[in-house]
C-alpha cells in the first residue's frame, strides 16, 4: 500500500535539516504513528496532536467555531486554521502538517465532498500548500491511504526545495 519509503523521507528531514509537527484528525494520529520505525524520527518529530472532534480543534488549535459552522470540521477553511494552531503551539517546527477529513457517512458529507474526502495543508517556508484529495477504496483503508498521500507530498516538497538549492549559484544561496 505504501508508495512513499518512510526512511527516504525522513533521511530527507534529516538531511535538510528540518523538523516536522502534525494535527490529524481523521487519521486519528495514524500519520504520526507510522513515522515512529523510522531511523532518525525523534531528531525530526516536534510533536503530533490528534484533534478529532470540533470542540478539540477549538480548544487545542484555535479553529474558530465560525469556522467550524460555516465550513464544517470537514474543510480546508477548518484545516488552515489547524495547521495555523499548530504553528502556534510548536513555532520552531519547519514543517506543519494538518489533516482532516470524511472516513464515514455523515458529517459534512454531499455530492461535492463525498466520503474519502481529506483536507490537507502543508505550511513549509512561509507559505501553505492546501491539497483536496478524494480517496478511493473502503472507509477502513481511508487513513493509510491519507497518509501516505501526505508522505508523497511531503517527499515531493522537500525534492522541489533541494533542486531549488543545488540550482542555486553561491553567490546568491542563503547560508
Amino acid at each position: 500500500m505504501k508508495t512513499t519509503d518512510l526512511n527516504a523521507l525522513i533521511k530527507q528531514f534529516l538531511q535538510q535539516k528540518l523538523s516536522l509537527a502534525l494535527a490529524e484528525s481523521c487519521t486519528c494520529g495514524l500519520v504520526a504513528a507510522q513515522l515512529a520505525p523510522t531511523e532518525g524520527i525523534g531528531e525530526v518529530l516536534l510533536g503530533s496532536v490528534v484533534t478529532y472532534q470540533a470542540e478539540a480543534k477549538q480548544r487545542l488549535l484555535g479553529v474558530k467555531k465560525k469556522t467550524l459552522l460555516e465550513y464544517s470540521a470537514e474543510s480546508q477553511q477548518t484545516t488552515n486554521e489547524m495547521v495555523q494552531g499548530l504553528h502556534r503551539l510548536l513555532p520552531t517546527a519547519d514543517v506543519c502538517v494538518a489533516v482532516t477529513g470524511l472516513f464515514g457517512a455523515g458529517a459534512s458529507e454531499q455530492q461535492q465532498k463525498p466520503v474519502g474526502t481529506i483536507f490537507v495543508t502543508i505550511l513549509f517556508e512561509g507559505r501553505a500548500h492546501e491539497y483536496r484529495e478524494e480517496l478511493k477504496g473502503s472507509p477502513e483503508k481511508f487513513g493509510a491511504l491519507a497518509a501516505d498521500f501526505i508522505y508523497g507530498q511531503l517527499a515531493h516538497l522537500l525534492r522541489q526545495r533541494q533542486e531549488l538549492a543545488l540550482n542555486t549559484p553561491l553567490s546568491t544561496a542563503k547560508a
